[in-house]
């Protein structure tokens, strides 16, 4: 049974360290809010739609998903494929550290902390349905809310790409999901494109 104050109280310090973001974007009620708030509130949201019942861990995990995410710029790796690797897992890294870190100052055990990086650090994709039940998560949160803006400053053919890179990290439970997400005419032609 998850202690639902250490819990609060792990958002709390979570949310503390994303408000450093200095990127503000817009939230639902039209207010500026750091970027990587908004994003750990819109993962927290997608988790309790997906499963209500989600373990503590893949709650914690999904909240520091993107933790202090601008403290590793992407400038700092080469432009390259392996450089956007290299970038990607140092990014996991930290924000499994930081994320163990603020979970310890909560009064978290070893072992949930354990867990939490495990997850963030998505270790055992495939055979873990907690870990892919956070990917669902993170893959929808990423089509409701990033896709068209991003596809927006993107070609078509590197959306088409990300999908179909996208689409097998998914279980079928998430596909169904993903195909009930309010997506204009545009991008529902491009995910057909993707997945046709």
């Amino acid at each position: 049974m998850p202690n639902t104050s250490r819990l609060a109280e792990t958002f709390r310090l979570f949310d503390a360290a994303n408000s450093e973001d200095l990127n503000l974007e817009t939230d639902a009620a039209g207010q500026p809010i750091a970027k990587e708030v908004l994003y750990a509130q819109r993962m927290s949201a997608g988790l309790a739609r997906v499963a209500p019942d989600a373990p503590e861990a893949v709650q914690l995990a999904a909240r520091a998903q993107h933790i202090r995410r601008w403290a590793i710029p992407r400038a700092e790796f080469p432009l390259t494929r392996p450089g956007y690797h290299q970038w990607r897992n140092a990014l996991k890294k930290y924000h499994a550290e930081l994320a163990g870190q603020l979970m310890a100052q909560a009064g978290y055990e070893l072992a949930t902390i354990e867990r939490v990086q495990q997850l963030l650090q998505k270790l055992r994709l495939k055979d873990d349905p907690e870990m892919q039940l956070l990917e669902d998560v993170i893959c929808l949160v990423f089509l409701e809310y990033y896709f068209l803006p991003f596809a927006a400053q993107h070609p078509e053919e590197k959306i088409i790409e990300i999908m179909r890179k996208t689409w097998p990290k998914m279980t079928e439970r998430g596909h169904a999901l993903a195909l009930q997400l309010p997506f204009t005419p545009e991008a529902l032609a491009i995910i057909g494109k993707a997945l046709g």
